[in-house]
């Protein structure tokens, strides 16, 4: 959107936050970038120039605003949107894989070469895949500076800086002050959270409805790795350096994150994480307006507008809890899930309470015995064929995998059918286009609204839907009142 540039005008003038993260407002005469909906006086117009990403206003020599804060504006959401291999390198950047493994990293995990990679970057960002990792560093630091008591050394490198010197270049450079001037402006008085916990705001774009995303979260729960508690959905997180306890409340104008990490390395890939399971960089004026075109659907996007899609912290969680789920209720996915985590997950420590372990990765998985759970012997059998492909790599489901390679390999293993594919394909891959024609409950309310009821004419209804079905299907199924469709109380 960055080279229309009198559109982005227009927004600028309007301040438009449905833009905030699809590009970024660099002016000229002050060498400083905001975001769209920057609430200070608009630049004037020959004084404008725009780019796609944070990294790239930073390359060009603008630092960020200290008004709006555009680092910490959501993501685009074409990032989720998209399966080609940009969106699936900034996915893997902003899990921190760059950070951890390297620009050759990135490239074998995507199966590209270093040079293939930086120069699609390049192309469509205006920033290599190390520029974009130093931003997002920037924001990493920005975090802990403001939100913990951590020594700046401790900050430097939990961020993921080699140096305290290249720290302090680099905040110094992006945001126009020292890490210690931007600690100190931290709003006077404000009290000190629990110590060894960060407490973090996770913007949204409006409308977000939250009844659905909770509420499916917290009615799935396996125990011991997830809750309810006080308002809040909270959850074990299995991370690259360690482990984490996040609590996510949602208000009005964001979620309230609380996120204890035993390495404080983890923070970036933490949030992203979180954002992802929360579907918190979709686009929801986008979706529902074409949505609203089916008139069958029309009236459900109107009276709940801004569903999200729940998705997943740990896609290869996911895959295995949905095949625990095969033809079963809510409850006895849950009760397996559990004898799983009792039975082979990580005991971790919750100082709240609630929360006990980890749940368990698929090499601990690849030892247990099918026999230990009341299952009909063929789903056992696929419990295994699938923990044995994960665990060998066979199936790859993070999130920079090939959603239609995934597909594939995933419907090549036995047991494994349509309905498993799709809902792995929306809430572990994230597809937004994933599609469930023959789930009961989106049956169920495609009768009752005068759609096609039969899988195969449903599909062809659904293509006015695409490339937002998943969305699609969270309007459907929201048509029932089970538990996955409402807001939990207390």
């Amino acid at each position: 959107m960055h080279t229309d540039f009198d559109r982005c005008v227009r927004a600028v003038q309007s301040k438009d936050a449905r833009f905030d993260g699809w590009f970024f407002t660099a002016v000229l005469t002050t060498r400083i970038y905001c975001r769209p909906s920057c609430p200070v006086v608009a630049p004037k117009v020959e004084n404008m120039t725009f780019y796609p990403s944070a990294a790239a206003a930073q390359q060009a020599g603008f630092r960020a605003c200290k008004r709006c804060r555009p680092d910490a504006s959501p993501g685009s959401p074409q990032w989720n949107e998209r399966a080609d291999l940009v969106a699936r390198a900034m996915r893997l950047i902003a899990d921190g894989v760059v950070d951890r493994e390297g620009v050759p990293g990135l490239a074998a995990r995507l199966g590209y070469s270093t040079r293939q990679v930086e120069r699609q970057l390049l192309a469509e960002l205006g920033a290599g895949p190390l520029a974009l990792a130093r931003a997002q560093r920037a924001q990493t630091a920005r975090l802990l500076i403001e939100t913990s008591e951590l020594p700046m050394a401790e900050v430097a490198f939990a961020a993921g800086f080699a140096s305290i010197r290249t720290f302090n270049e680099t905040v110094r450079e992006v945001f126009a002050l020292s890490p210690t001037e931007l600690r100190g402006r931290t709003r006077a008085g404000q009290r000190p959270g629990t110590p060894g916990v960060l407490c973090l705001r996770l913007p949204f774009r409006a409308p977000l409805c939250p009844d659905n995303l909770f509420g499916h979260l917290a009615a799935t729960a396996v125990p011991g790795v997830e809750e309810w508690r006080d308002g809040a959905y909270r959850r074990t997180l299995r991370l690259p350096y360690g482990h984490g306890i996040v609590s996510l409340r949602p208000m009005p104008d964001h979620i309230c994150c609380h996120l204890s990490l035993t390495d404080q390395r983890d923070l970036a890939g933490a949030i992203s994480r979180c954002r992802r399971m929360l579907d918190l960089d979709a686009d929801p004026v986008a979706i529902d307006d074409l949505l609203r075109t089916d008139p069958q659907l029309a009236p459900l996007v109107d009276k709940a507008p801004g569903r999200r899609v729940p998705r997943t912290v740990d896609a290869d969680e996911f895959a295995v809890r949905a095949v625990l789920g095969q033809q079963v209720s809510t409850a006895a996915a849950r009760t397996h899930a559990g004898r799983l985590v009792s039975a082979h997950g990580e005991p971790v420590d919750d100082p709240a309470g609630g929360l006990t372990h980890l749940f368990p990765s698929t090499t601990a998985l690849a030892g247990h015995d099918p026999q230990a759970l009341a299952m009909p012997r063929t789903r056992r059998a696929t419990l295994a064929a699938l923990i044995g492909a994960l665990a060998d790599g066979d199936v790859a489901l993070g999130v920079g995998s090939d959603w239609e390679r995934a597909r594939a390999r995933l419907a090549a293993l036995p047991g494994i059918g349509p309905w498993t594919v799709e809902v792995v394909a929306m809430r572990a891959l994230g597809d937004p286009d994933a599609f469930l024609p023959t789930d009961l409950g989106v049956r169920r309310a495609a009768a009752a609204l005068g759609l096609p009821a039969t899988p195969g004419a449903l599909v062809r209804h659904s293509a006015r839907w695409r490339p937002w079905r998943a969305y699609a299907v969270q309007y459907l199924w929201a048509t029932d009142d089970h538990p996955i469709n409402l807001l939990p109380t207390g």
